[in-house]
């Protein structure tokens, strides 16, 4: 077993390394800029939400409060007639990539404190390269893609951009086996 303060300098460099790839691959590579596509009259879509006033959430339409009203045939009318999504509502004004970059990186500490945590519990300082970055490999993989697919299967995302981000996920999760296979404590 390895302590998890003695795993604090592959949970930062593979923070680091997964954070400058994350931005090559979104803000240089733009492989997904194709995830989104404009409304047919964005202006008139964005009048019509404008004049309902919602507040900043998360939206549903048709909505159904209830498993009753769900099953209603006016409820289900609805949703044959369409149209069917799910609509996020975000502050109107600045677009605030500081914040959200800045939670993108809590992110991911996050989730390689937890892979140096099972790491330290399952693996001996010493151990070799390959099995760091197996079992290093497997957590992270799963930490970084292992919760997009559910995006397609519940909330109609299309696959294609769900597959884009399972590969993000693998190439965050690779880096993160070989940072922490590289940087694993020897033998005391």
């Amino acid at each position: 077993m390895v302590a998890l303060g003695a795993l604090w300098m592959p949970i930062l460099v593979a923070t680091v390394l997964v954070f400058i790839v994350s931005m090559l691959i979104w803000m240089v590579l733009n492989l997904h800029k194709k995830d989104w596509v404009k409304l047919p009259d964005e202006d008139a879509f964005a009048e019509a939400v404008n004049a309902q006033n919602p507040a900043v959430g998360e939206y549903s339409f048709p909505h159904a409060a209830s498993s009753e009203e769900w099953k209603s045939d006016e409820w289900q009318a609805k949703f044959k007639r369409g149209p069917v999504g799910f609509l996020t509502i975000k502050p109107a004004g600045e677009m605030g990539m500081g914040k959200s970059m800045t939670a993108w990186l809590i992110y991911i500490v996050v989730i390689h404190i937890f892979v140096a945590y099972l790491c330290g519990q399952v693996l001996p300082a010493g151990v070799d390269y390959l099995k760091v970055f197996q079992v290093a490999g497997t957590a992270a993989i799963l930490g970084f893609a292992g919760a997009v697919a559910p995006e397609a299967i519940w909330m109609g995302r299309r696959w294609s951009n769900v597959l884009r981000g399972i590969v993000d996920g693998v190439i965050y999760g690779l880096l993160t086996a070989g940072t922490f296979g590289w940087l694993w404590p020897a033998a005391g």
